[in-house]
């Protein structure tokens, strides 16, 4: 029998405070009390600080957090850091830069361990950037055009901080995201401490604080995530 892929959660941002109880839900579905933090988008933010937050957060869950400090392109090379990602029963890949994300990880052996987990039953949880950067197509979040992503989803681009100040200030990005999106992609924006969740048996779901906006074809999909691919 073939193996069943985990839970796959797209977090809008504003991720390990309060409203986001779904990570509860993804620790269960995980079957341990192991979380592998993955902050390659945040390498020259201080991605230290990053785990250290996740530690706080995950702590009062009953889990425990290590960091994978893959920050380079050489780092995703490593064997020893693949073997780490390969045995990981949850892993959370944080947000901020998509484009380095995408550079560091695309065709990495540690992208491939990933995808090797997730496939095998890992739950994989990404927020904001790295959200962005899991889909293929991926939102360029420098200008809202489209480009290529890491593709562990494919027909779908992603839009986190929806409904807050980022979306007011890049509404233009935003916009054109939607515009661009090739015809029958939908591009769906997820607001902060939301997620957009795909079950191991395909269906979409959200959890959360807010209410994820699908867009189809240049408008906004009335079927709402029945419009998401499957």
């Amino acid at each position: 029998m073939a193996p069943t892929p985990g839970i796959l959660a797209l977090v809008g941002g504003g991720e390990w405070q309060d409203g986001c109880s779904f990570d509860q839900e993804f620790l269960a579905a995980s079957g341990s009390d192991q979380v592998l933090v993955l902050p390659t988008a945040a390498a020259y933010e201080h991605p230290e600080r990053l785990v250290v937050r996740a530690g706080e957060w995950f702590g009062p869950l009953g889990a425990h957090v290590e960091g994978l400090m893959v920050l380079s392109r050489a780092d995703a090379e490593d064997g020893g850091a693949a073997e780490v990602m390969r045995g990981a029963t949850m892993i959370y890949v944080s947000g901020s830069s998509p484009m380095h994300i995408r550079s560091v990880l695309k065709h990495s052996k540690v992208w491939d361990a990933l995808v090797e987990a997730w496939s095998h039953g890992a739950v994989v949880v990404g927020s904001s950037g790295a959200a962005m950067a899991l889909t293929d197509p991926m939102v360029d979040a420098r200008g809202g055009g489209l480009t290529i992503g890491l593709g562990l989803l494919t027909g779908l681009a992603v839009v986190p901080h929806f409904g807050d100040a980022h979306e007011d200030e890049h509404g233009e990005k935003l916009h054109r995201s939607v515009q661009l999106a090739p015809a029958g992609t939908p591009v769906a924006g997820i607001p902060e401490r939301t997620a957009l969740i795909r079950d191991p048996s395909g269906p979409w779901r959200s959890s959360g604080v807010g209410e994820v906006a699908v867009f189809l074809d240049g408008v906004r999909a009335e079927s709402g995530l029945g419009a998401l691919p499957t």
